[in-house]
Protein backbone atom coordinates (compact mmCIF):
# COMPACT_ATOMS: atom_id res chain seq x y z
CA UNK A 1 0.00 0.00 0.00
CA UNK A 2 1.28 3.50 -0.92
CA UNK A 3 2.52 5.73 1.57
CA UNK A 4 0.92 9.80 1.23
CA UNK A 5 2.89 12.80 1.39
CA UNK A 6 1.51 15.42 3.30
CA UNK A 7 0.56 17.46 0.67
CA UNK A 8 -1.52 14.19 -0.52
CA UNK A 9 -2.64 13.46 2.96
CA UNK A 10 -3.81 16.47 3.62
CA UNK A 11 -6.05 16.33 0.05
CA UNK A 12 -7.22 13.22 -0.15
CA UNK A 13 -7.72 12.62 3.77
CA UNK A 14 -8.38 16.08 4.92
CA UNK A 15 -10.36 17.33 2.14
CA UNK A 16 -8.25 20.12 1.55
CA UNK A 17 -7.13 22.25 -1.78
CA UNK A 18 -3.68 22.58 -3.36
CA UNK A 19 -2.54 26.22 -4.21
CA UNK A 20 -3.55 26.72 -7.64
CA UNK A 21 -0.43 26.66 -10.69
CA UNK A 22 1.12 24.36 -7.88
CA UNK A 23 0.73 20.91 -9.82
CA UNK A 24 2.68 19.62 -12.58
CA UNK A 25 -0.73 17.86 -13.46
CA UNK A 26 -2.25 21.35 -14.93
CA UNK A 27 0.27 20.98 -18.33
CA UNK A 28 0.13 17.43 -18.87
CA UNK A 29 -0.38 16.81 -22.21
CA UNK A 30 -0.21 13.91 -22.98
CA UNK A 31 -2.88 10.87 -23.67
CA UNK A 32 -3.48 8.43 -20.96
CA UNK A 33 -5.20 8.20 -17.22
CA UNK A 34 -5.40 10.08 -14.05
CA UNK A 35 -5.28 7.81 -10.99
CA UNK A 36 -6.28 8.49 -7.63
CA UNK A 37 -2.82 8.93 -6.15
CA UNK A 38 -4.97 7.42 -2.68
CA UNK A 39 -5.53 4.05 -4.04
CA UNK A 40 -4.65 4.02 -8.24
CA UNK A 41 -8.17 3.95 -8.86
CA UNK A 42 -8.64 5.52 -12.57
CA UNK A 43 -10.50 8.49 -11.93
CA UNK A 44 -10.03 10.85 -15.39
CA UNK A 45 -9.04 10.44 -19.12
CA UNK A 46 -6.49 12.66 -20.46
CA UNK A 47 -9.38 12.96 -23.45
CA UNK A 48 -12.22 14.74 -21.04
CA UNK A 49 -8.95 17.17 -20.05
CA UNK A 50 -9.28 21.21 -20.92
CA UNK A 51 -7.28 24.43 -19.96
CA UNK A 52 -10.20 26.36 -17.28
CA UNK A 53 -7.45 28.86 -16.89
CA UNK A 54 -8.05 28.22 -13.31
CA UNK A 55 -4.78 26.74 -12.12
CA UNK A 56 -6.27 23.30 -11.54
CA UNK A 57 -6.32 20.32 -13.45
CA UNK A 58 -9.90 20.45 -15.30
CA UNK A 59 -11.91 17.69 -16.77
CA UNK A 60 -15.68 17.61 -18.18
CA UNK A 61 -16.30 14.40 -17.12
CA UNK A 62 -14.97 11.60 -15.04
CA UNK A 63 -14.26 8.11 -16.08
CA UNK A 64 -17.07 5.42 -15.55
CA UNK A 65 -17.35 4.15 -12.03
CA UNK A 66 -14.20 6.71 -11.46
CA UNK A 67 -15.79 9.09 -8.85
CA UNK A 68 -18.73 9.84 -6.39
CA UNK A 69 -20.33 13.37 -5.16
CA UNK A 70 -21.96 14.63 -2.25
CA UNK A 71 -22.46 18.43 -1.14
CA UNK A 72 -19.99 20.08 0.74
CA UNK A 73 -21.10 23.90 2.48
CA UNK A 74 -17.30 24.59 3.87
CA UNK A 75 -17.73 27.85 2.00
CA UNK A 76 -20.97 28.39 3.56
CA UNK A 77 -22.81 27.76 0.27
CA UNK A 78 -23.77 24.23 -2.06
CA UNK A 79 -21.04 22.69 -3.65
CA UNK A 80 -20.52 19.66 -5.43
CA UNK A 81 -17.33 17.53 -3.82
CA UNK A 82 -15.94 15.15 -6.43
CA UNK A 83 -13.96 12.15 -4.29
CA UNK A 84 -12.46 8.59 -5.15
CA UNK A 85 -15.41 6.26 -5.84
CA UNK A 86 -13.04 3.34 -4.74
CA UNK A 87 -11.28 5.12 -1.35
CA UNK A 88 -13.14 7.86 -0.95
CA UNK A 89 -9.98 10.35 -1.24
CA UNK A 90 -11.26 13.77 -1.73
CA UNK A 91 -10.38 15.18 -5.21
CA UNK A 92 -11.90 18.78 -5.73
CA UNK A 93 -15.31 19.99 -7.08
CA UNK A 94 -17.46 20.11 -9.74
CA UNK A 95 -18.62 23.32 -10.96
CA UNK A 96 -21.66 23.95 -14.05
CA UNK A 97 -19.35 26.09 -16.14
CA UNK A 98 -17.67 23.85 -18.13
CA UNK A 99 -17.49 22.97 -22.27
CA UNK A 100 -19.80 20.78 -23.98
CA UNK A 101 -20.98 18.23 -24.44
CA UNK A 102 -21.02 18.18 -20.01
CA UNK A 103 -21.14 21.72 -19.72
CA UNK A 104 -19.35 20.28 -16.18
CA UNK A 105 -16.10 21.55 -14.44
CA UNK A 106 -14.63 18.93 -12.42
CA UNK A 107 -11.47 21.03 -10.58
CA UNK A 108 -9.10 18.62 -9.66
CA UNK A 109 -6.51 19.05 -7.30
CA UNK A 110 -3.53 17.37 -8.79
CA UNK A 111 -1.63 16.22 -6.06
CA UNK A 112 -4.44 13.86 -5.08
CA UNK A 113 -4.19 12.14 -9.02
CA UNK A 114 -1.09 10.19 -10.33
CA UNK A 115 -0.65 9.98 -14.14
CA UNK A 116 0.02 6.92 -15.78
CA UNK A 117 0.39 7.74 -19.94
CA UNK A 118 -1.52 5.46 -22.24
Amino acid sequence: KKRLTKAEFYVLRQEGTERPYSSPLNEEKRKGVFACAGCGNAVYSSRTKFESGTGWPSFWDAMPGGVGTSRDFKLGYPRTEVHCADCGGHLGHIFDDGPKPTGKRHCINGVAMDFRPA
